[in-house]
């Protein structure tokens, strides 16, 4: 898996990585090189905490089975 550096000496770390390693957004990680000059990268501590946006909040909280038609009649104020 290969990446290009950029001019300010960031790069990407490929997915496969990121999927491997569990890193989101906002994780910390720490880079080292080891005695064969292996750079290592690991995780550092847990995935910080998230505010979930306002879908992922609600997603299956619903406790009521509402048919279409009566959800769109309520709503269109024909009910």
């Amino acid at each position: 898996m290969a990446t290009t550096l950029t001019s300010k000496g960031q790069v990407t770390i490929p997915k496969q990585i990121r999927d491997a390693l569990n890193l989101a957004p906002g994780c910390s990680v720490d880079f080292a090189v080891n005695r064969e000059g292996d750079v290592v990268i690991h995780k550092v501590g847990a995935r910080p905490s998230h505010k979930p946006d306002r879908f992922e909040a609600a997603r299956g909280k619903a406790d009521v089975k509402w048919r279409t038609d009566d959800l769109m009649a309520l709503l269109r104020g024909e009910a």
